[in-house]
């Protein structure tokens, strides 16, 4: 009995050792693509995205809190991979990890509700998970390279605001995609136009998303009725790939400085570009939270009328198919 009580114990330390070794992975691999591009601000690397902690902050919550230290493997990776690891190189490290971890610990204590089926939850998730959270890795990071040295006189504050917006972008593009996959399920008896809608919506996202950051006119704007249209008819799943599509075309042009970002200094626009992708992003979050709530409190409200009928019915047979107000002559 004991070996078997042992065996199961290992399986079970084996396959949770698995799942943080994959979840480190995926942190690295997402931080090499973030990198693909980075931009030098205030004498440092920064990102205008930076994916891991969408991808940590959703793995907190989908998979469970006991895989931070996947956090820690995959920022250690990281770390490796661009210079020695030195005592400033942890204290980055430590930051990136407890943004997620206080940002997921926040969250938690407010009851937010990973559906995000509600408008309070797309608020606490912007808030805390995003801009609150993400101001312990901008703060330690930026704080860790001002005494390491590596920061030049003047440089700490626009470090620590581009750190701050590409962890807080992070969260905000990636974590509602990942968090709207966990409740995808293959649709069943879907019309037609259904499909037809969806993949008009797809095919002008990617076309509008193209054509705006790539012309030299100031016509960013154009991609929100888009967005608003996957929002009202899909709610997350439809908007979030959206914002994400938005993302990657206008992050590539900003640190490209070309299409609507040509002419201007790279501090320019990297502002103009988070100002666009927090817009965006917001716009998705909120209303789709809106959208499904409301489709929530109808559901109830019709099921609780199709309660009533039913006890009407076991009370006076007939009755609840009656019209109301009877007409007149009509017996009450």
């Amino acid at each position: 009995m004991a070996d078997v009580v042992r065996t199961e114990e290992f399986r079970r330390l084996a396959t949770a050792g698995l799942t943080i070794l994959a979840f480190a992975a995926v942190y690295f691999a997402s931080a090499r693509v973030g990198l693909l591009q980075h931009v030098v601000i205030g004498g440092a690397v920064v990102t205008p995205l930076w994916p891991p902690t969408g991808i940590a902050l959703s793995c907190l919550f989908l998979v469970g809190f006991w895989t931070w230290p996947g956090i820690v493997v995959g920022t250690l990776l990281v770390i490796a991979s661009l210079s020695p690891v030195d005592p400033g190189a942890l204290g980055i490290m430590a930051g990136n990890t407890l943004a997620p971890v206080l940002s997921y610990l926040m969250l938690r204590r407010v009851g937010f509700r990973v559906e995000m089926d509600r408008l309070r939850d797309g608020v606490a998730l912007v808030a805390l998970g995003a801009f609150g959270g993400m101001l312990i890795s901008a703060t330690v990071a930026s704080c860790t390279l001002w005494i390491t040295g590596h920061l030049p006189p003047g440089g700490f504050w626009p470090t620590w605001a581009a750190w701050w917006v590409g962890d807080a972008m992070g969260v905000l593009v990636v974590a509602p995609l990942l968090l709207a996959l966990r409740t995808v399920r293959w649709p069943q008896d879907v019309r037609p136009s259904r499909w037809l809608e969806a993949a008009a919506l797809a095919a002008a996202c990617v076309v509008v998303s193209l054509l705006v950051t790539r012309s030299e006119l100031s016509v960013l704007f154009l991609v929100f009725p888009l967005i608003v249209w996957a929002a009202l008819r899909f709610q997350l799943i439809g908007a979030a790939p959206c914002v994400l599509v938005l993302s990657l075309f206008a992050i590539t042009a900003a640190t490209e400085q070309s299409g609507p970002f040509g002419g201007q200094s790279l501090l320019s626009a990297m502002v103009n570009l988070q100002a666009l992708n927090g817009s965006a992003a917001l716009t998705a979050l909120l209303l789709s939270a809106i959208v499904t709530e409301q489709n929530t409190i109808r559901r109830r409200i019709e099921q609780a009328c199709l309660e009533l009928a039913e006890v009407v019915d076991r009370l006076a047979p007939g009755e609840s198919r009656r019209r109301w107000p009877p007409e007149e002559g009509e017996a009450r």
